[in-house]
C-alpha cells in the first residue's frame, strides 16, 4: 500500500496503519493520537509556524474547524517547531486546535511529510507540506502530498463532501 519516496522513506495510503505518536502540544501538554481513536482526525504537517504560507493554511483550519467538527473531525497541526514557538504561532492567529512538536521529525519521517523536496527548483530536504485524514479506528483515509498551503482546506471540505 505504501510508496517509497525519492529519500527512501514511505508514503502512506488509504487503509495504513497510521503511526502512533505522542507529542508535546502548543499548550504545555501531551497529545497522543491513540486519545483520538474513535473519532476522525486531519492530521496536517506543515513546514514552520508563523510564516506567510503555514500561517494561511492554519488560519484556513481555524475558519473551517467548526463544519469540520460537526461532521466529527478533529484537527491537529504538527511541525518540527519547539511548543514555545507554536504557543506564539497559536496566540497571534487564535489558532483554535492543537499544534504538536515533532523537533526529531520521527513522527513526520514515518508519515512521509519529511524528506526530499524541491523548493524554488532546488531539491532540499525538509517538512513535505501533507495532510492525512485518519479514520476512527486509526487507519489512513486519505494521504496527501506536496498539497498547496493557499485553497487546500476548502479542496479538503470538498473533498470530504463538507461543502
Amino acid at each position: 500500500m505504501t510508496e517509497q519516496t525519492t529519500s527512501g522513506g514511505a508514503r502512506l495510503a488509504p487503509g495504513d496503519v497510521a503511526p502512533e505518536f505522542t507529542l508535546p502540544t502548543d499548550g504545555g501538554d501531551t497529545l497522543a493520537l491513540k486519545e483520538l481513536r474513535g473519532r476522525k482526525v486531519v492530521l496536517y504537517a506543515y513546514p514552520a509556524a508563523m510564516t506567510a504560507g503555514c500561517t494561511k493554511q492554519a488560519c484556513d483550519f481555524r475558519d473551517s474547524l467548526d463544519s469540520l467538527r460537526s461532521a466529527g473531525y478533529e484537527v491537529v497541526g504538527i511541525s518540527p517547531d519547539d511548543p514555545a514557538k507554536l504557543a506564539k504561532f497559536r496566540d497571534r492567529d487564535s489558532i483554535t486546535f492543537p499544534l504538536v512538536s515533532d523537533a526529531d521529525k520521527a513522527v513526520l519521517t514515518a508519515y512521509g511529510a519529511y524528506g526530499e523536496k524541491q523548493s524554488y527548483g532546488r531539491t532540499v530536504t525538509g517538512v513535505i507540506r501533507s495532510t492525512f485524514v485518519i479514520d476512527e479506528e486509526g487507519r489512513i483515509e486519505r494521504a496527501l502530498y506536496n498539497v498547496k498551503a493557499t485553497g487546500h482546506v476548502a479542496k479538503l471540505r470538498r473533498d470530504l463532501g463538507l461543502e
